[in-house]
């Protein structure tokens, strides 16, 4: 009996969130805040800062300049108890893939590593598909050997198109490979969302979130906080309603402070949420970031 308790408890702490709960705290992983940050911050003065808004999980993004601390940023995550759930990785295994791996291996972080690139050759999709399938090959199977995860990030342009990213991963036939969404990325997917929602599914590792403005991209509005975007709500329900329940990533990637990015975006989240289910909302948010 005691046996069965424990096992139970076990996949409890260890199961992915379910559907419903895939907006709360402990599920939102803070993404672009490195070298988006009006302040700088090193790695010391991020980690407190994911320690005073809460977050359990981050995303690294980096620059050159940023590599030298990854492994002390490593040490300080591990202490505050902080999971790295992503790190922004080369398209190719060159000397800054393997400073990254050699930290995530002397610590023995399994993490996931978003990846994007430009078109690949190729005179029709077969043979784009065909080479962006054999760019990406080496760097999952050595990501497997650590333990990690590849996922496709779409940053526009045909490689960010989930169609084809799907192809890539049918192509590869590697059980580690899949796609992170961005919407900040999608904004030409708005009308088709929950089809091609329906479609990456099987393959969604991470979703990251977005104010999203119809045709925003074309109107200086690519990036907004949540709750500023009209179609946040439909947007927030439909990626509910699609049963996943992986990691949702809440988006810096402004020049502002980092800090004060990341808690217009919580609070607007918490002002959406709510309204997902029928509810009406208090005020807007008043932003720190956005008028």
């Amino acid at each position: 009996m005691k046996r069965t308790v424990l096992v139970a408890l076990v996949a409890l702490t260890t199961a992915p969130a379910r559907a419903a709960d895939i907006y709360a705290q402990d599920n939102l992983v803070a993404w672009c805040i490195v070298p988006f940050d009006a302040k700088k911050r090193g790695p010391a003065a991020r980690v407190e800062m994911l320690q005073k808004l809460g977050f359990k999980k981050y995303a690294y993004d980096w620059r050159a300049e940023h590599l030298p601390t990854f492994d002390e940023e490593v040490v300080l995550l591990k202490e505050a108890q902080i999971e790295l759930t992503a790190v922004w990785f080369p398209a190719n295994l060159g000397p800054d893939a393997q400073k990254l791996l050699a930290v995530l291996k002397k610590h023995e972080i399994k993490t996931q590593l978003w990846i994007t690139t430009g078109e690949p050759a190729g005179a029709d999709k077969a043979a784009k598909v065909a080479s962006a399938a054999k760019a990406i090959k080496p760097i999952a199977e050595e990501a497997a050997k650590h333990g990690c995860t590849v996922a496709l990030y779409n940053h526009g342009g045909w490689f960010g198109e989930p169609a084809n990213q799907i192809a890539i991963i049918e192509e590869l036939k590697l059980k580690n490979v899949g796609i992170v969404y961005n919407q900040h990325h999608g904004h030409d997917h708005f009308d088709t969302f929950p089809e091609l929602l329906k479609q990456m599914k099987p393959h969604l590792l991470a979703l990251n979130l977005n104010g999203s403005v119809k045709g925003g991209d074309k109107a200086g509005k690519k990036i907004a906080p949540l709750g500023a975007g009209e179609l946040d709500v439909q947007l927030l329900k439909e990626i509910r309603a699609s049963g996943y329940a992986g990691p949702v990533g809440v988006l810096g990637h402004t020049q502002d402070d980092a800090a004060e990015r990341l808690a217009d975006n919580l609070d607007g989240l918490k002002w959406l949420l709510p309204q997902l289910d029928g509810k009406v909302a208090g005020a807007r948010p008043k932003y720190r970031t956005s008028k």
